[in-house]
């Protein structure tokens, strides 16, 4: 067990230190409730999940060796990060909410251009492979940890943004919130682009 904790500390930071997941569910959070925000954490966490174990499988070495793929998956991910940002500051507020929650397929879907979860995937695939065992059995081992870990950590975020909902009942204050959000969302996506 003792060998395990250096990835299970990793994926704990990796899980709840701020990224684009995280400020997307705290957006959610904040605006749907923790049952809305809930397809988006299953989806993130299996689109994790699929990502690492792929990436362990070999994934990772394929990708490190073609910058021109990396890049491409920057600017997916920075372009989509500008869409949800849009869609975000353009929601009306109010009981009428729109736009809909982000959904089980759009956040699984969005692991494969998120770059912190291909750093995450990489490092996982790279460092923290158990030794002694086979590649699909080591892949599996790390997969199931980072879900495991995971699913708590990106919870919190959604839960924060419930706990701030009170504090965003007045339509200005959700307006402002929003703002602020899909800010932060354009600030991540143009980090991508560094």
């Amino acid at each position: 067990m003792t060998e395990l904790l250096p990835l299970m500390t990793y994926c704990f930071v990796m899980s709840s230190t701020p990224g684009p997941n995280n400020v997307m569910l705290t957006a959610s959070g904040a605006n749907f409730g923790y049952r809305g925000a809930l397809p988006q954490i299953m989806g993130i966490n299996v689109g994790g999940f699929i990502q690492t174990f792929i990436t362990c499988l070999g994934l990772g070495v394929l990708l490190a060796g073609h910058p021109t793929a990396q890049m491409l998956l920057r600017v997916a991910g920075a372009l989509y990060l500008i869409y949800l940002a849009t869609r975000l500051a353009g929601a009306s507020v109010g009981p009428a909410r729109a736009p809909l929650p982000v959904t089980f397929w759009q956040g699984a879907l969005f692991q494969a251009i998120n770059p912190k979860s291909w750093v995450k995937a990489i490092t996982l695939a790279s460092v923290f492979m158990p030794a002694g065992m086979g590649a699909v059995q080591g892949a599996l081992v790390v997969s199931v940890i980072g879900l495991a870990i995971g699913f708590p950590c990106i919870s919190m975020w959604a839960l924060f943004g419930v706990a701030i909902r009170r504090l965003l009942a007045d339509p200005r204050k959700q307006r402002a919130f929003n703002w602020l959000m899909a800010g932060t969302l354009v600030v991540l996506a143009l980090s991508f682009l560094r």
